[in-house]
């Protein structure tokens, strides 16, 4: 897998000396934003999913057996 490169703004570095956990480094910081990043489009897929079927009347449904 390649090298990325990142080259931190004066706000970027402010940011993750905030967000470090003690005994972290900036490339754990970073993997952990990114899962975070993860976790909110897997939220934001899944209102929508829940907004789209808020309707649905299982009820109404044929038994499926």
């Amino acid at each position: 897998m390649p090298t990325i490169g990142f080259r931190p703004t004066a706000d970027d570095e402010r940011i993750l000396r905030a967000a470090a956990r003690p005994g972290e480094t900036t490339s754990d910081t970073i993997r952990r934003a990114l899962r975070l990043l993860d976790q909110q489009a897997w939220e934001e897929r899944f209102r929508r999913d829940a907004e789209r079927i808020a309707d649905e009347d299982l009820n109404a449904e044929p038994e499926a057996w």
